[in-house]
C-alpha cells in the first residue's frame, strides 16, 4: 500500500498536468492565428507533432506500420482527429474567444454517444448517458443562442465549426476502436503525420507560408502547441492509460474545461459571458455524465 500511494499521487499530477496541456491548446491557437493563417499553423503543428511522437515509438523500439490497410486506416483518423477538427478550431479562435471554444469543443463525448446511438450502436444506451446529452445540448444552446438571436454572424458560424470539429472528434473517437490491434501510441503518430500530408500543400497552395511574417509570440505558441499540447500530450495520455486505465484517464475531459477557460482569462484577458458560464456548468456536468463509468451490477 505505501508504494501504491506515490504511484497514485503521480498518476494524478499528471492527470492534472494533461488537463493543463490539453486546456492550454486553445490559448495557444488563440495567439498562434494571430499572425499565422489556420491551415498553416495546423500544418506545422500536425507536422512537429507526429514527428516527435515517431521519435518516440522508435526509442521504444517500435516502427509505425506502412502496409495499405494501416496507412488507410490512419488517413482515415488523420482526417477526424486532426484536420477537420484543429482546423476547425483554428479558424473559429480567429473570431471567438478562447474560452468559448475550450466550453464548445468539450462536447465530444455527447457527439461520440450520438455516433453510436444513431449509426454503430456498440454501446448501451444508458440513462446518465441520456442525461449527458440532454445537459450537452442545454449547454450549446445557452452558450450559442443569444449570438444566433442577435444575428447570423460570423460569430456564430465560428460557433458553429467549433461544434462541428466536436462532432468530427467523436467520428474520430468511433473510428479510433478498429485500433486495438495497435500500440495505442501508433494511431496518434500516424494520424499526425498523415495529417500534415494532407494539409502542407493546401498551405503551400492557399497561404504561401514564405509570404509570412508571423510574430515571435504566434512561433512561440506554435511550437507550445506542437510540442506541449500535442506530443507531450499524447505521451502522457498514454501512459495514463497504462495507469488508470480508460476509465480514470477520462477524468482529464471534465478537467480541462474550467482550466481551459480560467487559462484563457489569465493569460489572453477574456472575460467569459454569464450565458458562457452557465453553459460551461452545464457542459461540465455533461462530461461527466458521459464519461462516467457504468456500475456493473451485484450477483448478490
Amino acid at each position: 500500500m505505501p508504494e501504491q500511494q506515490p504511484r497514485l499521487a503521480i498518476s494524478l499530477l499528471m492527470l492534472l498536468a494533461l488537463a493543463t496541456l490539453w486546456g492550454a491548446s486553445y490559448t495557444f491557437i488563440k495567439i498562434g492565428v494571430a499572425t499565422i493563417p489556420p491551415i498553416t499553423l495546423i500544418a506545422a503543428r500536425t507536422i512537429i507533432a507526429g514527428s516527435l511522437l515517431l521519435i518516440v515509438l522508435r526509442l521504444r523500439g517500435l516502427k509505425l506500420p506502412r502496409d495499405r490497410r494501416n496507412t488507410r486506416r490512419f488517413v482515415i483518423q488523420a482526417v477526424l482527429n486532426s484536420v477537420l477538427p484543429f482546423t476547425l478550431i483554428a479558424w473559429g479562435e480567429q473570431h471567438v474567444d478562447a474560452g468559448l471554444a475550450v466550453i464548445l469543443n468539450s462536447l465530444t463525448p455527447v457527439f461520440a454517444f450520438l455516433i453510436n446511438a444513431l449509426i454503430t450502436r456498440h454501446e448501451a444506451v444508458t440513462t446518465p448517458k441520456l442525461f449527458g446529452v440532454a445537459f450537452g445540448l442545454l449547454g450549446i444552446c445557452l452558450v450559442v443562442g443569444p449570438s444566433v438571436l442577435a444575428g447570423f454572424g460570423t460569430g456564430v458560424i465560428a460557433q458553429l465549426a467549433i461544434i462541428l470539429a466536436a462532432v468530427a472528434y467523436g467520428g474520430a473517437v468511433t473510428f479510433g476502436r478498429t485500433f486495438r490491434d495497435l500500440d495505442p501510441m501508433m494511431p496518434a503518430a500516424g494520424s499526425l503525420i498523415w495529417g500534415g500530408v494532407i494539409l502542407l500543400p493546401v498551405s503551400l497552395l492557399v497561404d504561401q507560408p514564405w509570404t509570412l511574417a508571423p510574430a515571435m509570440s504566434s512561433l512561440a505558441a506554435l511550437l507550445a502547441l506542437s510540442i506541449f499540447s500535442t506530443a507531450l500530450a499524447f505521451v502522457l495520455y498514454f501512459t495514463l492509460l497504462q495507469r488508470l486505465g480508460s476509465v480514470g484517464t477520462t477524468a482529464q475531459a471534465y478537467l480541462r474545461v474550467p482550466i481551459g477557460v480560467g487559462i484563457g482569462v489569465l493569460f489572453l484577458g477574456e472575460t467569459p459571458n454569464p450565458n458562457a458560464l452557465l453553459g460551461l456548468v452545464f457542459v461540465v456536468a455533461s462530461v461527466i455524465a458521459m464519461t462516467m463509468p457504468a456500475r456493473r451490477r451485484s450477483g448478490r
